[in-house]
This record gives C-alpha cells, sequence and structure tokens, in this order.
C-alpha cells in the first residue's frame, strides 16, 4: 500500500514538473511575440557573431594539419598534434611565450593598476573644472592608434633629434638610442601603455565610486577620519567586485601583451626582449606562410587564455568575490 502510495506521489510530481516546463515554454515564446521588435535589433549582432566568430572557428582544424592554399582545408593532410611538437621544441618559441608572459605580467601590475589609481585620485579633486579638464587630457590618448602613438615614440626618443635625447644631451650626457636597447624597450612599453590606456580604464571604476552611499563618507568625517583612510576603508572595498571582474578580463589576454603597440616600436634589435607570441605568429604564419604552424600557436594561446580565466573566477570566488559566474 505504501509502494503504491509512493508511485502516485511520485507520478502526480511529474506531472507537475511536465506542467510547469510546459507553462515556462509557453510563457517564454509568449514574451519572444510580445517584444519581437526588440528581439530583431538583436538579430544583425546574432548574424555578425555567427559569421564572423563561430564559423571561423573551423579553421581551427588548419592546426592539425599540413595546410597548403592550393589544396585548401578539406584537402590538406592530417598531421596531428605534429605542428605542437614542433613549436615547444622550437627555441624561438620559449624566448617568444616568455616575453609574453614577462610583458604582459608588467602590464597587469602596472597598467591595469594605473586606472585605478587616477580613479582614485580624480574622486579626490573636487574642483569640476579641473577634474573634468585631467579626465579629457587622459581619455584623449585612447583614440590614437598605435601606428600614431608609436609615431610619436619614435620622434620623441630619437638619438638625434628627439627631445629626450636633446634634453640628456644638455645636461651632457649621450644619447641613448631607447628603441634598439633591450634595457630600454620594455620600459617604454609599459610607460607608453600607462598613458595610452589609464585614462579610458579609469571609467568603470570612476562609475563604480559614484554608486557608493556618500553617508558612508559623511560617518567617517564624522568619526574623524582623514581622506587616505576613507580610501582604503570604504571607497577601494566597495569597488572591490569591479576591480576583481575587470582583473578577471586582463588575465584572459594575458597571452595577448599588445601587438599594435609592440608590432610598431620593435625592431631586430630588440627581438631577446620584445618578440611576443603574437609577433612570432605574425613573421611565421604571414610572411613565412607556415600558416599550419602559426594556427598551432595560436590555439595554444587561446587555451592558455581560458585556463588562466577559469582559474582567476575561482579563486576570486574562493577570496569572497562574485566573479564573473
Amino acid at each position: 500500500m505504501e509502494k503504491a502510495d509512493m508511485d502516485l506521489d511520485l507520478l502526480s510530481t511529474d506531472r507537475v514538473s511536465r506542467s510547469k516546463g510546459r507553462s515556462d515554454s509557453s510563457s517564454l515564446w509568449k514574451a519572444c511575440v510580445k517584444n519581437k521588435t526588440l528581439y530583431l535589433f538583436l538579430l544583425p549582432a546574432i548574424i555578425w557573431y555567427i559569421v564572423f566568430y563561430y564559423v571561423p572557428m573551423y579553421g581551427i582544424t588548419i592546426a592539425f594539419k599540413d595546410f597548403t592554399i592550393d589544396k585548401g582545408i578539406l584537402g590538406s593532410p592530417w598531421v596531428g598534434m605534429e605542428h605542437f611538437k614542433t613549436m615547444w621544441n622550437s627555441p624561438e618559441f620559449t624566448r617568444v611565450l616568455r616575453n609574453t608572459l614577462v610583458i604582459s605580467g608588467l602590464k597587469l601590475l602596472f597598467v591595469y593598476t594605473s586606472g585605478i589609481v587616477l580613479a582614485l585620485a580624480l574622486n579626490e579633486i573636487f574642483h569640476e573644472k579641473f577634474k573634468k579638464l585631467v579626465q579629457s587630457v587622459t581619455y584623449l590618448p585612447h583614440f590614437l592608434s598605435w601606428v600614431i602613438i608609436g609615431s610619436i615614440m619614435v620622434e620623441l626618443l630619437s638619438p638625434s633629434s628627439g627631445l629626450i635625447n636633446k634634453i640628456i644631451m644638455l645636461f651632457g650626457g649621450n644619447p641613448i638610442y631607447f628603441l634598439a636597447e633591450e634595457k630600454w624597450f620594455v620600459p617604454i612599453l609599459i610607460l607608453s601603455d600607462i598613458w595610452q590606456s589609464c585614462g579610458w580604464g579609469s571609467i568603470i571604476y570612476l562609475a563604480a565610486i559614484a554608486s557608493i552611499d556618500q553617508q558612508l563618507y559623511e560617518a567617517a568625517t564624522m568619526d574623524g577620519a582623514g581622506r587616505l583612510r576613507k580610501m582604503i576603508s570604504i571607497t577601494l572595498p566597495s569597488i572591490a567586485n569591479v576591480i576583481v571582474i575587470m582583473m578577471i578580463f586582463n588575465i584572459g589576454y594575458i597571452m595577448n601583451s599588445g601587438f599594435d603597440q609592440i608590432f610598431n616600436l620593435y625592431n631586430p634589435r630588440v627581438y631577446e626582449v620584445g618578440d611576443i607570441l603574437d609577433t612570432y605568429v605574425y613573421r611565421v604564419g604571414l610572411v613565412q606562410m607556415n600558416y599550419s604552424f602559426s594556427a598551432a600557436v595560436g590555439v595554444f594561446k587561446n587555451v592558455i587564455g581560458l585556463v588562466l580565466v577559469l582559474l582567476a573566477n575561482r579563486l576570486a570566488r574562493r577570496f569572497g568575490q562574485k566573479g564573473l559566474w
């Protein structure tokens, strides 16, 4: 008798769940029909992503083939993991991987944090006109391409006519070819990237700071807290989740050290410290027409980026932050 009652309960539960599933599907369909005009606006973006992001993913298979243009993707012979083995045994790959991690690590440490520092500094400026002026000046470099910024850097750092070297010679020093010396190249990359991106990077943190309840600052002022104490105890904890999310995004791009910047500034004399995975793929894939090998390097880079995002998100959640999901 008890078994029969249990079977009836299970049957009724199953019917309820099916009915709920049908009602959810029906309500979802009704919502789509009701808002069909809004969904039509999404259609071009969906098509664009399918055509330019998902369809080209089939091209990843050339990393596992001996690809040639005349045979095409389907006609090229399958070689399996051969290109990945060649990649790992190549001394050039070891060098570019090291350079990529070093440059990306320094950018994560200095360039990423520069946006936070600038946002905190701007938040302490009470003169609105001066604040807007600083924001406009710091945002402007973001809208300049690295072709323009690279030309500016070349002119400024030229050993014969550059302003920096003229100042050095004015004080009795010898001119320095900054872009052709290994010890100067990476610091120039970091400084120029800070100048180009810190203003734009501060926008999201300023928006997060603007959403903080002002009563917290008023209560801290009544308790005798100064600006530095309020920044440490109120501002930074309040925007910690935004900082973590943006850091996860940046960690996902740690294998991309900035092709545009380095390509416009580097030269063969600084390959030892400035050659990264993206420039290496460009030379091997497009210049030397070794498409399969360069695709294998690209697959490796993207897989590592995905793993780093997953690890960073898990660490963020373990330390009490929301993360991406």
